[in-house]
């Protein structure tokens, strides 16, 4: 850009690297941090101009208005900003050029020779599409956490509040490593300006996605936007158990096909309610082997509105896959991600965001617990069984080297999460990111096999509809950490769902 009053290109910044997150649960760091020395604090207003066009983004504060615009982000997901821009008020035509040209956006040209705060919000800021103007007020507490000033913040806009924590240093290593310290690093890291506009809805679209699972249906709407981040407004699932009698028959049961009709008719419905613009729906193992599943996709195309795509065993992995490094910081080294569901399990190996190979297995839960009888009290030999033909069908992840990471998904994973956190209320910010060892698993099994299904439904954290099944899921996750060589894993909350939303729509325009 041009040399404009203000400019900061020739002079001598060091950019510093920064990580936040936003949320009413913080999970225990706030309060690690408080148990720190206080630095400082602060109670502040400020004015942000918000761009539509680019993730830049202007403050103004103490007289003055100034531009930041994001430099880097690295593999970890720290963002590198730089200030390019300073103006004090009054502010020149020829600076309000420059801000409107730093910010990307598109604007009336400048009509008085300078211009107020108020002037510039009313007259060149309010009538742009590209711009949006809002006072935010901020409470700030200052730490210093290993070499880093940590940031313990209440933002508010408008009636709407936020509480963040910030971590930032000219040392990436350094904010990496109190970001862990401070049991974090599961998060995504959600600058100001792009928080601010998922609250406001500044320039975002909602979009839809729905897995057609052999056990569940999984619904995902989130709004995507301007600068490219999602928003969560609706994640949920129904229990149809579609894939209910299919081992023995090779069709589906007439009872399940009308469970799963209705729920994706009432979930598209849903979906549609909360704006989504567009739905993109799939189905997995189910729909690929029943010999009626070309028939059951008519109806439920029929019925409601809901074109399904049957997609391939490995497409599932590759979008399980993208979901996992994109929710999770999972550095460069091995990974593999998993998803095991009623019908098959999905295996992905890659190294930080590259594929490398990918497989589907016909290995799910519905399945095994229907040739094993495993939806009630099961005995030693049926155990044994199950854990043999198991290990037998994941014969492919034979002497494998151990990943760095192993990433698991699905119904199975989330609930044996949520039981071991013992969550009354499922939530998916606890559970995306927690870590699952396969002592616990054992405890799990161990319980389950000896309960019958009504037994096992009142065990906090496990939900009802998964009761039957939940003994032959916990077997998988148990093979699967055995044949990989990891004592634990690291839960998924986001699945295939939110992979197919960023495949169909992360690309689009907000």
């Amino acid at each position: 850009m041009t040399s404009q009053p203000g400019d900061l290109a020739d002079r001598a910044i060091v950019p510093r690297w920064e990580w936040r997150t936003f949320g009413g649960e913080l999970g225990g760091a706030d309060d690690r941090l408080q148990a720190l020395p206080l630095a400082s604090s602060e109670e502040r207003d400020e004015t942000y101009v918000l761009s539509l066009r680019s993730g830049a983004s202007a403050k103004a504060r103490e007289g003055r208005i100034d531009v930041k615009q994001l430099q880097h982000v690295d593999a970890f997901g720290l963002e590198q900003w730089k200030p390019v821009l300073e103006l004090p008020f009054p502010v020149p035509a020829n600076g309000v050029r420059a801000l409107i040209e730093a910010l990307g956006a598109t604007a009336q040209p400048p009509a008085r020779p300078e211009y107020t705060l108020d002037e510039l919000l009313e007259e060149v800021v309010a009538p742009s599409p590209d711009l949006l103007g809002v006072a935010v007020s901020k409470r700030r507490r200052h730490y210093t956490l290993g070499g880093c000033m940590a940031e313990l913040s209440e933002l508010r806009a408008g009636p709407a509040a936020r509480r963040t924590i910030a971590v930032e240093s000219e040392d990436p290593a350094r904010v990496i490593a109190a970001v862990r310290e401070l049991g974090l690093a599961a998060r995504p890291n959600v600058n100001v300006p792009r928080e601010l506009k998922a609250l406001l809805g500044f320039g975002a679209r909602r979009y839809a996605a729905v897995d057609v699972g052999t056990n569940s249906v999984k619904l995902h709407v989130a709004e995507r936007g301007a600068d490219g981040g999602w928003r969560t407004v609706v994640d949920r699932a129904e229990v149809t158990r579609l894939g209910q009698g299919l081992h023995a028959t090779g069709r589906f049961d007439p009872d399940a096909v009308e469970r799963t009709v209705q729920a994706i008719s009432a979930l598209a419905g849903e979906a549609r309610e909360a704006g989504a613009a567009e739905i993109a729906a799939v189905g997995t193992a189910g729909l690929r082997l029943a010999a009626d599943g070309a028939e059951v996709v008519q109806a439920i195309r029929e019925r409601a509105g809901v074109d399904i795509e049957v997609i391939s065993g490995e497409e599932e992995s590759r979008l399980a896959y993208l979901a996992a490094t994109a929710g999770l910081a999972l550095g460069a080294g091995p990974v593999v991600v998993f998803d095991t569901g009623g019908g098959s399990s999905q295996f992905t190996f890659g190294h930080g965001d590259r594929v490398d190979e990918r497989f589907s297995v016909d290995v799910g839960a519905a399945r095994l617990t229907e040739r094993h009888g495993l939806d009630g009290i099961v005995g030693d030999d049926a155990l044994a069984a199950t854990l043999d033909e198991i290990d037998s069908d994941l014969a492919r992840l034979d002497g494998r080297s151990r990943p760095d990471t192993l990433v698991g998904m699905g119904g199975a994973v989330t609930n044996l999460v949520a039981v071991n956190l013992e969550l009354a209320a499922y939530d998916p910010d606890r559970v995306h990111g927690a870590v699952l060892d396969r002592a616990e698993v054992d405890r799990q099994i161990e319980l389950y096999r000896s309960l019958p299904a009504g037994g096992r439904r009142a065990i906090v954290g496990l939900q009802p509809a998964r009761a039957e099944v939940i003994l032959a899921g916990a077997c998988v996750v148990r093979t699967v950490l055995a044949k990989l060589g990891r004592e634990s894993l690291t839960a998924s909350d986001r699945g295939l769902r939110h992979g197919l939303l960023l495949e169909r729509f992360g690309r689009l325009a907000g």
